[in-house]
């Protein structure tokens, strides 16, 4: 057989694969579309107000918890810097969507319905966002992954709190916006981050269809991460380090990836937090309470397990928006089922394993035990 016709061969291989990958994503995409919709027309209209916000807040905090997962659970690290991510893309989908109201509706008040102009200029200031987040993690993670451990998390740490004095020491003078001159001008100014009184009148877009979709995108996304080859290696990473190295496993570069990853999305749940009704970005958003919040989801729900991340996320909402009317008593209740939870639960709800390997096992002894 001569080489052209190998060639040939191969092509005819390669192709169909590439076909079922493409037909795969194409059906991926499309379920977690109408699993959105789903959400947003049915569930959507069957609760409150209430429950309504509270699932909002969970699927952020979802998006929050199994993007960091990526890092401090497939490889290993210890980030706490977190929410510094977060309010980068925040941050930058708000100044989109601000301005492009302005400029193009002369008001900075979000447009009705779910497909409509600022609907998608929102989508698309929740990607840009995110990968502003991402280009953050790339310039703090490539000089700083190196790093192993504490030294790891005071670096990450360090960039949140940069990011909070930035933010806290803008000036809402220099920034600000001539109501009169925008209405006849459309004149464009610097974003108004307003200091440490937050940035304040961001269009309202965040519903549980924007919601639901980037959770189950963020979803998908880590779980085929972790089932792939460089997921695997990232998983070597984290049992051991140098055993990965002597294989021919690039630490370095896959460390910088999942630091990026695990950035994108959290600025993509920044911009859906900084969307919700009734929110003002503040520079308290990227301090080290808000990423300690998210640092307990993962380490609750077990480091490495996706579901566990998610579901803990979940249970942690729920419980400090049922307990609020508890005052001061309910960081207490808080914190104590906290670590009544580590202590008869010391690796997390699921551990390493996903919610289906823990339940699916337990199945399996009580049918043997039968």
């Amino acid at each position: 057989m001569s080489p052209v016709s190998k060639l040939d061969e191969q092509a005819a291989l390669v192709m169909p694969d590439r076909g079922r990958a493409a037909l795969n994503a194409l059906v991926t995409g499309l379920a977690c579309i109408a699993a959105a919709l789903l959400v947003h027309f049915v569930v959507g209209s069957m609760v409150g107000p209430f429950v309504t916000r509270i699932m909002l807040d969970a699927g952020v905090m979802i998006i929050l918890a199994v993007s960091l997962n990526i890092v401090n659970g497939f490889t290993g690290q210890f980030s706490i810097g977190h929410a510094g991510f977060m309010a980068v893309g925040a941050y930058v989908a708000a100044g989109i969507t601000y301005y492009s109201s302005l400029a193009l509706f002369g008001s900075y008040q979000a447009q009705t319905g779910l497909i409509s102009v600022g609907s998608l200029i929102f989508a698309a200031s929740a990607l840009v966002g995110g990968l502003a987040a991402a280009g953050a993690g790339w310039v703090v993670g490539l000089p700083s992954l190196r790093l192993r451990g504490d030294y790891l998390a005071i670096v990450t740490l360090g960039f949140g709190e940069i990011v909070r004095v930035l933010l806290q020491q803008s000036n809402p003078q220099l920034f600000s916006w001539d109501e009169t001159r925008a209405a006849s001008l459309k004149e464009l100014v610097p974003p108004p981050l307003g200091g440490a009184q937050g940035f304040q009148s961001i269009p309202t877009y965040t519903s549980l269809f924007w919601v639901a979709l980037f959770v189950a995108i963020t979803l998908v996304f880590c779980f085929r991460l972790k089932r792939s080859s460089e997921g695997r290696a990232m998983l070597s990473i984290r049992e051991d380090e140098i055993a990965a190295q002597a294989m021919g496993v690039n630490i370095t570069n896959l460390k910088v990836r999942a630091f990026m990853f695990a950035s994108f999305f959290a600025g993509v749940g920044g911009a859906l937090y900084a969307h919700q009704l009734g929110t003002a970005l503040r520079p308290t958003d990227a301090g080290f309470a808000r990423s300690f919040e998210i640092l307990i989801a993962v380490v609750l729900g077990g480091l490495g397990s996706i579901s566990g991340a998610a579901l803990a996320a979940v249970l942690l909402t729920v419980a400090s928006a049922l307990m609020i009317e508890l005052g001061p008593w309910r960081m207490v209740l808080y914190a104590l089922a906290l670590i009544l939870i580590m202590i008869f639960r010391p690796g997390g709800l699921f551990g390493v394993k996903e919610a289906w390997e823990v339940f699916g096992g337990l199945w399996r002894r009580k049918a043997v035990a039968r």
